[in-house]
């Protein structure tokens, strides 16, 4: 592995090329904080997915498209004079040492879930007024609810057990089903929004990560209806062509493949 004095000149090196390009290239040249801000979001996915694949190489390609786009914004940043990547360094490394008084200070804690609390209570001293503040509002809305059970909790509302809050599950479950039952449209949908809210609350509870879960269904579906898709093809059919029965012989099949990544 490099060096730490191999490492600042390679940082060095790409803040040196970011100058050059911003001042040569015309693509890079009319680069805006508003322009950049999607492809930020898409490469922040494609690290995800790389992340949920397990591709080592991967992951490093897009840490790399992610790194750029920071030394990019804090460039934008410094021709505005309001900062430069020197203060964005500094005052995330001011934050994490104020944010860990267990490591660099007198505090003591049990295990990380004190460490979780302990964060939750430095924030509000940062002059953070509400708790739930911090969610971004856009986040995708399972990663929303996500964290705001996780903040609500660091500050101690939350249920005591996992039974307690699969019990929750069961009572929503019911409530749901009652209003499907009378055909309520609307009161259905405000249910079934509770359903996975609670749902995602005893996953936390099981340290399951519920994007990470259902993204790894989203891949494993995918992975077996193309399966399905190539054996209409050695048919010389279209998936339209398919009967139902046929489509679910296959997907049973499908199970029983071996897919990369896919140890479901």
């Amino acid at each position: 592995m490099n060096s730490k004095k191999q490492k600042l000149v390679a940082f060095g090196r790409l803040l040196d090329i970011m100058d050059e390009l911003r001042e040569n290239c015309p693509w890079d040249k009319k680069q805006t904080f508003e322009s950049l801000r999607h492809l930020t979001i898409e490469e922040t996915y494609e690290l995800g997915d790389a992340i949920l694949e397990g591709n080592l190489s991967e992951i490093k390609k897009e840490l790399g498209d992610l790194l750029l786009h920071i030394i990019f914004y804090a460039k934008l940043g410094s021709e505005k004079e309001a900062f430069d990547i020197a203060d964005v360094v500094n005052n995330i490394s001011e934050k994490l040492v104020f944010r860990h008084p267990h490591i660099y200070g007198d505090i003591k804690v049990k295990d990380d879930d004190d460490v979780k609390k302990n964060w939750e209570a430095l924030k509000l001293k940062e002059g953070k007024n509400r708790v739930l503040g911090g969610v971004p509002k856009g986040l995708p809305s399972l990663v929303k609810a996500q964290r705001i059970q996780e903040k609500s909790a660091g500050v101690g509302f939350d249920w005591e057990t996992k039974e307690q809050v699969w019990a929750k599950v069961q009572e929503e479950l019911i409530e749901f089903k009652e209003e499907v039952s009378k055909g309520n449209i609307k009161k259905s949908e405000e249910e079934f929004g509770d359903v996975l809210f609670s749902l995602i609350n005893y996953a936390r509870f099981l340290k399951i990560n519920p994007d990470n879960a259902l993204e790894r269904t989203n891949q494993k579906f995918i992975k077996r209806f193309n399966f399905i898709e190539e054996k209409a093809q050695q048919l010389e059919k279209s998936l339209g062509e398919l009967s139902l029965s046929e489509m679910e012989t296959i997907w049973k099949d499908a199970k029983n493949q071996s897919f990369p990544s896919d140890d479901c």
